[in-house]
């Protein structure tokens, strides 16, 4: 009843909100997007999209789909494998950044262990400067984290904002340095913070510097101050900074994946991987919840 190509398709402009964005990195016409999301729709019966000329939101319907369409494209996938005979091995150095420590990743890379149990998978968590650099120094096959300002390298994952967060009680003082919360450098959200309150004027301090997500999010707990991250990850425990606060705009963070320029033998095992975090990117939005929250 429903087509994997379109099911692609529909996964594609779901995560990135734009029929645009999708044609990119599915390397179609936006025409055959608009196409095999209108078939899709036909096929369902109901509208997915709700779309005008500035915006691309998923229905309710869509949202429903979206799981269905990720479990559909899994099982294609593993029958595909099964009975075409390829086996994929070898040693994947894969790279997430810390943003990615309290979603559900691991149920992707779980997932990619048991469909693909000869690939020996070597994971590394750390801020995405520091993977970018690991990346271009050959010691990474694959890196899924934020791109750096005006870098177009990289499969698009997902758009968001960055935006202030911290303590729901904590006040800032108009007339004191903002106290920060922030990744040490290379940390991409930790530049762009810094930049946004200069090009503001305004003063600020560091109140907690940690390699550590875990770390931040403690220190932010703990009122010490505000950081700056991905809207859509938003911690247990934390809420945006309102707007009364002052504080500048971030704008916008991609969040890509880039394979090693230097072709090598774990290429095949990489293309994988990146296929099956964009087909469950939507499980990248979503936070796992912890002890301390439910509490």
């Amino acid at each position: 009843m429903y087509d994997p190509s379109q099911l692609r398709t529909f996964l594609s402009v779901a995560q990135t909100l734009s029929f645009t964005q999708a044609a990119r990195r599915l390397g179609l016409r936006q025409s055959t997007v608009s196409q095999h999301v209108r078939r899709l729709e036909d096929a369902t019966g109901r509208p997915l999209f709700t779309r005008d000329t500035h915006s691309v939101e998923l229905t309710e319907d869509g949202e429903a789909m979206l799981g269905f369409a990720r479990r559909i494209l899994e099982v294609h996938e593993q029958a595909t494998a099964f009975f075409t005979g390829t086996r994929l091995r070898g040693r994947l150095r894969f790279g997430a950044s810390e943003d990615f420590v309290l979603t559900r990743l691991p149920e992707i890379l779980e997932s990619f262990r048991h469909d693909h149990p000869e690939v020996d998978l070597e994971l590394t968590v750390e801020l995405s400067g520091t993977l970018h650099e690991r990346l271009a120094a050959g010691k990474l096959d694959l890196v899924l984290a934020k791109r750096r300002p005006q870098d177009r390298r990289g499969e698009l994952v997902w758009h968001d904002r960055l935006v202030w967060i911290g303590a729901e009680r904590l006040r800032l003082d108009p007339g004191r340095p903002v106290p920060l919360i922030v990744y040490p450098p290379p940390g991409i959200t930790r530049a762009l913070a810094l930049e946004a309150l200069q090009r503001q004027g305004r003063e600020w301090r560091v109140a907690c510097t940690s390699g550590s997500l875990n770390g931040l999010i403690a220190a932010a707990r703990a009122g010490l101050g505000v950081m700056a991250h991905s809207r859509g990850l938003v911690p247990p425990g934390l809420v945006r900074v309102p707007d009364r606060a002052g504080l500048p705009e971030l704008g916008r963070v991609d969040f890509v994946l880039i394979t090693g320029e230097r072709r090598t033998l774990a290429q095949d095992a990489a293309d994988a991987l990146a296929a099956a975090i964009l087909a469950g990117g939507d499980r990248l939005h979503t936070a796992v919840r912890t002890a301390a929250a439910d509490r």
